[in-house]
Parts: C-alpha cells; sequence; structure tokens
C-alpha cells in the first residue's frame, strides 16, 4: 500500500527492462505481479509530479499488464474508452521517460492519441466510443483478410451512456470476434467478486466448456425445444452467479466476475478467451484507486490529482481571499435559486462535481437528477421537464453539449421549451487538450432558431446572466469559461439584465472592439495602448444591433472578439448584421483558429494565438496599417 506519493523517482528494475510491450510478453508469467507492483509505483510518482488522471490508472494496472503480455499490440488493436485510465498504457508502450511532460506543452497528450503512438488504436477523451471504434476495426479485418483482435476496454460508468449499447448491440448481431472489457471499478453493476463467480469465470473460458457448448448447440440445433430449453437452462445458471444475462441476450458469451488485480488469473482467463468465437465480453471487477489508500478511500474526489507543489502557507507566504471559479459561481446561484423557486431543477450528465452542484445535490436532493454519461438523455429530460412546469437547468461541459446536437435543437429549441443551459469549460481548458476545449458552442449555438445565447465576461456578469436566462421565457444558455474569472465582487441578487443589450466599458476613438465573454478583460488592457472604445457584449444572440449600428458610425475599425471558433462564431454574427445593414467599414475577427489546439496551459495557448492583450494589440496596429488608419499606438 502506498501511503504517500513518492517524490523521488522509484527503483523500478524489471520495469526499466520495458521499453514496449513485445518487452513484457518476453517476460516469465510470474513476473508479472512483480511488474504490476513497480508500474503501480512509478505511476503515482510520475503523475505527483506532473498532475493529472490517476485514480482510474491504479485500478486497471495488472488489466493492462495482462492485455499487453497476452494479445500481440500494436497488431492487436487495444482500445481504452475515455482515456483516463490509459497512463500504465503510456509506460509500457515507449513512453515511460516522457511521463514527466503530461499535459505539458509540448509533452504527452493527457489520453491516447493515434498522433502519438502506434499503440493508442484509437483517439479518446469522451466515453463510450470504444466498443464501436473496437467493432469497426474487426469489421475492417474480416474485410481485409486480417488476422487480429480487437479488444474494448470500456469502465462500467461509460457503460451507462447509449452509444454504448448502440455498439453492443450491433456487435451481437454481426457476430464477430470482439472482445469487450468491461473494468467495473464503482461497483454499481456487481457487489461482490468471490471463489464461487471466479470459478465460473474461469470455466466458462475454458476451451472444454466452450468445446461441448458448441458442440452441443450443433446437435440440439436439429431439435428446436431442446436448444431453447438448453439455453435458456445456461441463462438461468449464469444469471444465479453473475449478471450477465442482458449481454448473453443481445448475443455476447459473457464471462464474469473476475478479479481484475488477479494477475495470474486475468492471462489464465484472456489466453482462453482468445481461442474462442464470436463477441465476448469479460466482466472484470476492480478497485479505483488501488495501491493508494486516500484514492481507495476517496475515489471520486482522488479521481485526478493536481501537480505536487509546496503551499504557499508552508513556504511563509501570505495567502490571498480565493476568489470563486466560474463552477462554484454556478453553484452558488444554483443554490439561491432553488431557495427562490420551488420549480427550479437541475441535471447534469455525471458532470455535478465538475460542475460545482455538491452543495445543491445535499440540500435539494429530491430536485438533482445526474442521470449519468447520458448527454442525450440529459437534454431531452429537462425537455419532458419542461413541458409540465418545472424550470429545470441543465449544467453540461460545453463539449459534452455537442453529443446532444440534435436533442438541443429538436426536443428543446423546436418547442420553445424552458430549458436553461449552463455551459461550462467554453472556450481553452488547458492541460486536457482539445477532446475537452469548448471551441465551437457560439457557433453551433447561435444558429439554432429561439435560443437565446449568453457569454458573460466576468464572475458578476455570469450571475447576472444565469439570472436573465433563468427568468426567460424559452431556451437559453450561458456559457462561461473553466477556472477562475477577473475577480469582480458578485451582486448577490436575483435580478437578470435586458435581453440584447450590450454594456460599454470603455470609450475610445477610432477602433471599436466588441468583446465577447472572457475576452473583454485582454480587450480593455489593449484598449488602454489604442485608446478604442471596448463593448462587452454579453448577448451573443441576440446582438445589440442598435448600439453596435450607432458606434460603428463613430468608428473606423470594428474589431470583434470571442474565446471561439472564428469560423461561424459571434464575431460571424457581428459581420452578417453589418453587411446586411449595408455598413462600410473595415472588420478584424479574432478567435479561435481554424485547427485543432494542443494541451498546455491556457495563458500560454491564447498568447500564441494573439488572444492575449498583447497579441490584441498587435493585430489591431497591424490592421490598422494595412488600412491606413490613424490611431494612438500606431
Amino acid at each position: 500500500m502506498f501511503d504517500e506519493i513518492p517524490t523521488q523517482r522509484p527503483d523500478t528494475p524489471l520495469l526499466d527492462q520495458i521499453d514496449c510491450p513485445a518487452d513484457v510478453r518476453q517476460l516469465e508469467e510470474s513476473q508479472l505481479e512483480q511488474l504490476a507492483t513497480e508500474l503501480r509505483a512509478f505511476l503515482l510518482y510520475s503523475v505527483g509530479q506532473t498532475g493529472g488522471h490517476f485514480g482510474a490508472g491504479l485500478g486497471v494496472v495488472e488489466l493492462t499488464v495482462a492485455l499487453h503480455y497476452v494479445f500481440n499490440t500494436p497488431e492487436d488493436r487495444l482500445i481504452w474508452d475515455v482515456g483516463h485510465q490509459a497512463y500504465p498504457h503510456k509506460i509500457l508502450t515507449g513512453r515511460r521517460e516522457q511521463m514527466l511532460t503530461m499535459r505539458q506543452p509540448g509533452g504527452l497528450a493527457p489520453f491516447p492519441s493515434r498522433r502519438e503512438s502506434e499503440y493508442d488504436a484509437f483517439g479518446v477523451g469522451h466515453s463510450s466510443t470504444s466498443v464501436s471504434a473496437a467493432l469497426g476495426m474487426r469489421i475492417a479485418a474480416e474485410l481485409t483478410g486480417t488476422d487480429r483482435h480487437c479488444i474494448a476496454v470500456i469502465g462500467d460508468g461509460a457503460m451507462s451512456a447509449g452509444m454504448a449499447f448502440e455498439a453492443l448491440n450491433h456487435a451481437g448481431a454481426v457476430d464477430d470476434n470482439l472482445l469487450v472489457i468491461l473494468n467495473d471499478n464503482n461497483m454499481s453493476i456487481s457487489h461482490a467478486v468471490g471463489g464461487l463467480s471466479s470459478y465460473f469465470a474461469r470455466m466458462w473460458a475454458s476451451k472444454p466448456y466452450n468445446v461441448i457448448r458448441s458442440g452441443g448447440k450443433k446437435v440440439l440445433s436439429k431439435i428446436p425445444p431442446a436448444l431453447k430449453a438448453a439455453h435458456r437452462a445456461e441463462e438461468y445458471m449464469k444469471g444465479m452467479v453473475s449478471p450477465g444475462t442482458l449481454f448473453e441476450e443481445i448475443g455476447f458469451n459473457y464471462i464474469g466476475l473476475i478479479d481484475g488485480h488477479d494477475t495470474g488469473g486475468l492471462v489464465e482467463i484472456l489466453e482462453n478467451v482468445k481461442t474462442l468465437r464470436g463477441p465476448q465480453l469479460v466482466h472484470v471487477v476492480t478497485q479505483k484507486g488501488k495501491g493508494y489508500s486516500k484514492s481507495e478511500q476517496d475515489p471520486f474526489g482522488m479521481h485526478a490529482l493536481g501537480k505536487i507543489a509546496p503551499t504557499k502557507k508552508s513556504a511563509g507566504i501570505q495567502e490571498q481571499p480565493v476568489s470563486p471559479t466560474y463552477s462554484q459561481v454556478f453553484g452558488q446561484w444554483l443554490c439561491d435559486m432553488a431557495a427562490a423557486d420551488p420549480l427550479l431543477t437541475a441535471i447534469t450528465p455525471a458532470m455535478g462535481e465538475g460542475s460545482g452542484m455538491q452543495q445543491f445535490a445535499t440540500d435539494y436532493p429530491e430536485r438533482f437528477h445526474d442521470v449519468a454519461i447520458a448527454e442525450q438523455h440529459a437534454v431531452t429530460l429537462a425537455a419532458g421537464m419542461a413541458c409540465d412546469s418545472l424550470k429545470p437547468v441543465v449544467a453540461i461541459y460545453s463539449s459534452f453539449l455537442q453529443r446532444a446536437y440534435d436533442q438541443l435543437i429538436h426536443d428543446v429549441a423546436l418547442q420553445n421549451l424552458d430549458v436553461l443551459f449552463a455551459i461550462d469549460r467554453a472556450g481553452l481548458v488547458g492541460e486536457d487538450g482539445p477532446t475537452h476545449a469548448g471551441s465551437f458552442d457560439l457557433t453551433y449555438l447561435r444558429c439554432i432558431p429561439n435560443l437565446l445565447v449568453m457569454a458573460p465576461s466576468d464572475e458578476d456578469e455570469t450571475r447576472k446572466l444565469l439570472n436573465t436566462g433563468f427568468h426567460h421565457q424559452g431556451p437559453a444558455a450561458v456559457r462561461y469559461p473553466r477556472g477562475k474569472g477577473p475577480g469582480h465582487v458578485i451582486d448577490s441578487s436575483l435580478e437578470g439584465v435586458p435581453v440584447g443589450k450590450a454594456v460599454v466599458r470603455r470609450k475610445g476613438n477610432t477602433v471599436l472592439m466588441l468583446a465577447f465573454g472572457s475576452l473583454v478583460a485582454p480587450a480593455l488592457t489593449a484598449a488602454e495602448k489604442l485608446d478604442a472604445t471596448v463593448v462587452d457584449m454579453r448577448f451573443v444572440k441576440p446582438l445589440d444591433e442598435e448600439l453596435i449600428g450607432d458606434l460603428t458610425t463613430r468608428h473606423q475599425l470594428v474589431v470583434t472578439l470571442e474565446e471561439n471558433t472564428v469560423m461561424g462564431g459571434a464575431g460571424s454574427a457581428v459581420n452578417e448584421f453589418l453587411a446586411r445593414a449595408n455598413y462600410q467599414i473595415p472588420i478584424l475577427n479574432l478567435g479561435l483558429p481554424d485547427r485543432f489546439l494542443s494541451h498546455g496551459r491556457v495563458p500560454e495557448m491564447l498568447s500564441g494565438i494573439g488572444l492575449d492583450s498583447n497579441g490584441i494589440l498587435q493585430s489591431v496596429k497591424d490592421k490598422l496599417r494595412q488600412c491606413k488608419l490613424q490611431s494612438k499606438a500606431v
């Protein structure tokens, strides 16, 4: 048991011999347990230096070792769902020395990436995609005559999403050689792994049992009633000692429950399953955070780990008052509004803690609905509530809302239902990289009829616009970034602002800067050197066209700024208005470029694409020179 996270690299003589999975396969089976111990120690050390997800990775150390020992990766395709648990996989696949670059600019990605390694068969970041991807690869192998195994490792949480069951249903119908490993680390499906269940798992995976099973089916196929009776008998027998009946019904051969920390047992079962034909589902039970007592005791709180560093207090530095994150601002607002309006209900697709909803869940448990990883269901659930007079608030990350786009359009907006979307992680998210970046929400939201779209510039504006969206009759969305804002004092009232009205934050000359959301602050800094006018637009839809039109006539250059892709975003909305109203004025649109940005720290990322105050200043000056206009800064 590791009670502390090591700050010095642990001694790992066996692990140091492993540069790729082929080296793992050269070991004696008796050495695998020692390799798993060393791998777990190195994982704790490396994540302690860089921060990142480690609870899930600690839980699959033995499984990872066994998979690479039994299967011929990378020729055999190994697909990890979500990717939180893939750190041990990265360590064993030639990236051990790079682990200290994890989540750093230019370093290893936080999730599996096809660009990073041939052992990362499929790029992931969002959940519940592994079975579909593995099945697609298996079908491709069949069509190209390639003899390879395709293995999907999916957690019990990811199994809650409809996409996973759609893929399982298809796989059962295709009846191809697909292996799905269900990593059950939350005890949400199974409650115990005992000797009897392990015995039956080994039996169901054994060659003699499956030979008899297949032969019996061939014989009994000539006697349909007997075949049906035999099938029912097997189903009842499995149902008595395992939860596998559901998977058997959709066409999988279910094998479980299996101790996911018994390396020898895993190897034995995987070696047998490797010889079986048709879709197989192996149910492995693991402990999230295995080997680190704090994570074992608090698997949710220790899901991810921050970089270990001395605190300001321990370094003798006076700590300043801590300002709330945007998620905390939302969480406090949610509790305050719930106290004022008994019709408020809150929905989240497994993002309650990340969205700041812990206190609401405690105070209003009957009004809190965590629907698991089911974004589509979350949105339509809210639509159903709104049909019968409730006031649902859907707390969801920007990149996850993309998964429920059809429901957002057809189930909420088309029916003009009173649903508020609190969209967290808008814009760049830093170390989690492009799979989690909220780069597109303004683009995909503003084209939807009936939808009110807002982008607050600070903590106080966030609360005001949440008030506005909640009181608005019809669908509304408030998008805000990850982390903390500029530190503005928050008005605790529940009053909103006039819909579609922007606010002039600074009056200047020549340059009119129309800033949306998080870029208001750097725009104001740049404006001081330009003597520019800055408008906090607040609303992407509807735009404050009256104010834009009035100010455009008194300036020589319009600049739009947003932490969203430039293509089709808020700046495009301004362009469309100015073109439609026939304003003749140069326009500069600043925002995220038309490419996926790698992981890194948000300030450096913004600087790298010219969206910090210095980059904004330089872009405006270049545009002014291009247009041969005069300004204080030129």
